[in-house]
């Protein structure tokens, strides 16, 4: 294969499929209709804090293999950073009552075994109930486990709204399964918090976008794709308004934008209708001595808090109730549970909140059925994005495989002798 490879996104997905095919040796454009790349996971400067921020929090884990290897490539794996464990520590803001979870290394949950390392009130039989998920099929959660007790409220509800930002009675088993064996199934070597000290940007998008371009890849900005000419089972050609370029019998695309911008761009394709926001509120404050870089809360608006240096930083997942509420409210009940779980005090410093509307697809049964295959009945036209049909839900992880899978269709094949 001698053609250009065009790929139209510079999210995750999309970077990650130019990484993947700059290394195997194939020409690569990008086209960005915006004017910087990283999608959800992109960084920049605040006016409002004077800080720099991520467009929205992301946790990823040690388990997490595609996003870090791709972040090795590119020479930014060492600004990730995190716990020497799998420690998980809680705060439950109605009680008051502090724990940390501590997965062990090795795939035998010894973890379970020991009150000081699992769930306060929870017992280990009450974890053993988890392997019903991984044979669940594609049924919603509630159908397949409790969604009620110790065990749920206080780590698994956490564990799986962060991950499917979709309330876990009604979201997919499957998915959720996928999740479980991936980083709980695989013990705490999986399990441990990696965290992008100096923004998702300096780790996911910039080192990226530098070097790629270190590669002799192209990539442009402000550069929307308005339509694609589609004859028979190619496409023929990019349009990006007055700009037409004519594809090459070699010639290659890339999909990798949101789903409801694919779903415009080639109406045949199925892709989920049903999406969930995230809200991301940022305060500059100095972090007090001792907080963890990352505590899970409790019975509140705000579910992880993730400490940086020179600032303090919430993520609300499955938040589709707060998005009609005025931004100076939200900013006030976050504040006051920052402080009740971490000991800060004050009055509310200078902040920031960051509303994703469509955050992730709903991973429930039916939006997870949705979602289609990276090949497409185009010969020359591959689907990549978190919301394509990767098995995992709408993560960085899932973003960055769906990238590899769709430049896996276009990379040259090695000749067997």
């Amino acid at each position: 294969m001698a053609g250009t490879v065009h790929i139209v996104g510079a999210g995750l997905a999309g970077l990650a499929a130019a990484v993947r095919l700059s290394q195997a040796g194939r020409a690569v454009v990008v086209h960005e209709a915006t004017g910087h790349a990283g999608g959800r996971c992109r960084s920049y400067h605040d006016r409002a804090t004077g800080l720099h921020i991520d467009n929205g929090n992301h946790l990823l884990l040690s388990g997490n293999r595609d996003a870090l290897a791709y972040a090795e490539t590119i020479g930014a794996a060492d600004r990730l950073t995190g716990p020497a464990e799998a420690a998980f520590p809680f705060h439950d803001l109605a009680t008051g009552e502090r724990w940390t979870v501590r997965i062990n290394d090795g795939r035998l949950p010894w973890w379970i075994l020991d009150s000081a390392s699992r769930v306060p009130g929870t017992r280990p039989a009450d974890y053993l109930g988890l392997a019903r998920l991984l044979f669940a099929g594609d049924r919603p959660i509630g159908e397949v486990i409790a969604c009620e007790g110790p065990l749920y409220d206080r780590l698994l509800a956490p564990l799986l709204v962060a991950a499917l930002n979709t309330d876990p009675p009604v979201a997919s088993a499957a998915l959720a399964a996928a999740i479980v064996r991936e980083t709980l199934g695989k013990g705490g070597e999986a399990c441990r918090p990696r965290i992008a000290v100096g923004g998702l940007g300096s780790v996911f998008v910039e080192p990226a976008v530098d070097w790629l371009r270190g590669q002799g890849a192209t990539v442009n900005f402000t550069h929307e794709l308005r339509r694609l000419e589609l004859v028979g089972d190619r496409v023929a050609a990019l349009v990006f308004g007055a700009d037409r370029i004519d594809l090459a019998a070699d010639d290659a695309v890339i999909l990798a934008v949101p789903a409801w911008i694919a779903a415009v761009l080639v109406p045949e394709i199925s892709v989920p209708q049903t999406h969930r926001s995230i809200l991301n509120t940022h305060f500059r404050v100095r972090p007090p001595a001792g907080m963890p870089p990352l505590l899970g809360v409790i019975g509140g608006a705000a579910e992880w808090i993730f400490r940086f240096a020179d600032r303090v930083s919430v993520t609300t997942s499955n938040a589709d109730r707060f998005m009609r509420e005025p931004r100076e409210l939200l900013a006030e009940i976050v504040w006051r549970e920052v402080c009740r779980a971490t000991g800060l005090d004050g009055p509310l410093p200078p902040w920031q909140i960051v509303r994703e509307r469509r955050a992730t697809f709903a991973a429930t049964p039916e939006e997870d059925a949705r979602r289609p295959a990276a090949a497409t009945r185009w010969q020359n036209l591959a689907l990549a994005g978190d919301w394509t049909a990767t098995g995992l839900p709408a993560t960085i992880e899932g973003a960055i495989r769906s990238g590899n899978a769709a430049a896996a269709l276009f990379q040259p094949r090695r000749s067997v002798l």
